[in-house]
């Protein structure tokens, strides 16, 4: 062994601290994109993996049987809960610019679960939405309402500074 390596085993004040990189527990598996159909099979009562694949699922769900009944028995033996990792905010605020029509069935299912997380987020989405409806369909009189209503609730989008209109603009 290196003097690095005894160094680093002789510093470590648990066995954790040892765990770096490659071996730490947040690696992305085959199977993240289907946890939560998953966890909301199991949360409806569907405990058997081979069920789970051959039952209504996703269509692209490509997991082997190895795969899903190690999740599954990772959720039987745990006390607490187990859950897919959250979603990165970049891939959130993809998931929100994007038209609903063109995410996939996990994608939105994934979103949804993201969205009943936290009511903000989910305020946040529909001033998004409404936004992006009031550009496509060239409704700009609809602007100082849709400035208002991102001006107040839990989604607040004002930073706490006051909009206003330009002497010379006349809006509709």
């Amino acid at each position: 062994m290196t003097h690095r390596t005894v160094k680093s085993l002789a510093n470590a004040a648990r066995p954790e601290d040892l765990f770096h990189g490659q071996w730490q527990y947040n690696r992305t598996s085959a199977l993240d994109d289907y946890k939560p159909y998953l966890d909301e099979s199991w949360n409806e009562g569907a405990t058997n993996a081979w069920k789970l694949l051959q039952g209504d699922r996703p269509a692209r769900l490509q997991g082997s049987y190895g795969i899903v009944s190690a999740y599954i028995r990772k959720k039987r033996t745990s006390p607490g809960p187990i859950t897919a990792q959250p979603p990165a905010p970049r891939l959130v605020t993809t998931w929100i610019l994007s038209r609903p029509e063109f995410l996939t069935e996990i994608e939105q299912l994934r979103l949804k679960t993201a969205l009943v997380n936290c009511p903000e987020f989910d305020a946040l989405a529909g001033h998004v939405r409404s936004f992006a409806q009031m550009l496509t369909e060239r409704q700009g009189e609809r602007l100082p309402q849709w400035i208002g209503r991102c001006s107040a609730g839990p989604a607040s989008l004002s930073c706490g500074k006051e909009f206003s209109w330009p002497a010379d603009h006349t809006h509709p």
